[in-house]
């Protein structure tokens, strides 16, 4: 029996693995490794994170994304953003060096078992481990509007779901959003020669800022410090202290993880934008149809007028709803038993622990608990230190008695459970 197994080989699963291999668990790792930023983001993306800021975590700290692009020729400079593309090879060079062998094998299914977990990979193999950490990015939580949902899928797609966008060239399409992703896309769309169009319910689009020199008075830097999130004492507390975050009330943590950081542009694809793409504000989708030629949609405008747009296809840039039901490697007895806080995602109690013992969390599914730095990549350092600490306690502790599983709302390793069946 493995003393951890992490599903999932993003940024997560690696720092994941790489702590819990210093740490000298018993471990196995199972995933394609960075899948998500090789498979499902188009050829010419940019990270929006400042390079510094975009690093999988390894206990020593040497694998670094800086040493990874000194060794390819490239510097990695602040203020400089790094092609998608190098950051996927950044993460297969980090997990060559800093992770033990990754079993690139999809887990299909894991259950709660005596002592522990069972895993079941896709070609049948089980395996246990007493404890499992779920690393599994973005992918499953993709969100489409419902009023889109009747579409073919030629017609419809989501934002992730294009490793390219040359099937569009030449073509009319229409990008449903306002943030990075909507505004990235509609740009590459524009530039190949795409008639690309942004339709999104704001009534104007926001954009970040250029950064500050890295090098800079000090007294700019005391009145709005660097953060792996942007500048600003709000952000810096955001992204290096998500376990003083995680103790605030319940409410407010519903409350930032719904509002913070919203959706805006990086300043560097402003220019790429304005000009080149047809922006729509303040408009929504009522209806969409197939048509000739495509997609017929009904969108409303803020005086409640209704008018039509035909496009060849829709992409939805709207984002990824992490809910408990989603995470559909878990069984749906365990799955179904877990504690879920207001927004419908898993409650994550101490060191990203689940409410099922020995199940823990990592990624977007814990930014309701522990802050917006778990949407990104720079969540990962915190999250490998804690969550690994929270493995070796639950070892030490043991597995909860048989039939017994915390209650929800109660704090983790306190021991409470409640007489539930599995």
């Amino acid at each position: 029996m493995y003393d951890l197994l992490v599903v999932g080989a993003g940024p997560y699963g690696l720092s994941i693995a790489s702590h819990a291999a210093a740490a000298g668990l018993r471990l196995k790792v199972f995933g394609r490794p960075m899948a998500s930023w090789r498979d499902h983001m188009p050829r010419g993306m940019f990270l929006k994170s400042e390079p510094w800021a975009s690093n999988l975590s390894s206990p020593e700290g040497s694998w670094t994304l800086d040493r990874y692009c000194a060794g390819q020729g490239v510097a990695a400079r602040h203020g400089e953003p790094i092609p998608v593309e190098m950051f996927a090879a950044y993460g297969l060079w980090f997990a060559r060096n800093a992770v033990p062998e990754v079993d690139e094998r999809t887990v299909v299914r894991i259950s709660p078992c005596p002592g522990g977990f069972e895993a079941v990979t896709g070609d049948g193999e089980t395996l246990h481990a007493r404890t499992v950490a779920l690393a599994v990015g973005v992918m499953p939580f993709v969100e489409v509007p419902g009023v889109l949902g009747e579409l073919d899928p030629a017609l419809v797609s989501h934002s992730s779901h294009h490793s390219a966008l040359d099937r569009f060239r030449g073509g009319d399409v229409t990008v449903i959003g306002g943030g990075q992703a909507a505004l990235e896309t509609a740009a590459l769309l524009a530039e190949q020669g795409t008639h690309a169009r942004v339709l999104a319910r704001a009534d104007r689009l926001f954009w970040n800022d250029v950064p500050p020199p890295w090098e800079r008075p000090w007294w700019q830097s005391a009145r709005s410090p660097h953060s792996g999130l942007g500048c600003g004492w709000r952000n810096w507390f955001y992204a290096e202290r998500p376990g003083l975050f995680h103790r605030l009330p319940e409410t407010t943590r519903a409350r930032i993880a719904a509002t913070a950081l919203g959706p805006a542009g990086a300043w560097w694809v402003r220019e790429r934008v304005e000009g080149s793409v047809e922006v729509l504000l303040g408009r929504e989708v009522t209806a969409a149809r197939a048509a000739a030629g495509g997609v017929r949609l009904d969108v409303v405008d803020r005086a409640g007028a209704v008018r039509p747009v035909q496009t060849g296809h829709v992409i939805a840039a709207t984002g990824f709803s992490a809910t408990r039901e989603r995470l559909t490697p878990l069984s749906e007895e365990l799955r179904g038993g877990l504690a879920a806080v207001a927004d419908g995602a898993p409650e994550i109690g101490r060191d990203f622990e689940s409410s099922y013992p020995g199940l823990f969390m990592a990624g977007l599914v814990t930014a309701s608990g522990y802050g917006p730095a778990m949407r990104f990549v720079h969540g990962a350092t915190y999250t490998a230190g804690a969550l690994v600490r929270g493995v070796r306690r639950r070892l030490h502790e043991g597995p909860p008695a048989a039939g017994a599983v915390r209650v929800p709302g109660s704090r983790q390793g306190r021991g409470a459970v409640d007489s539930v069946r599995r």
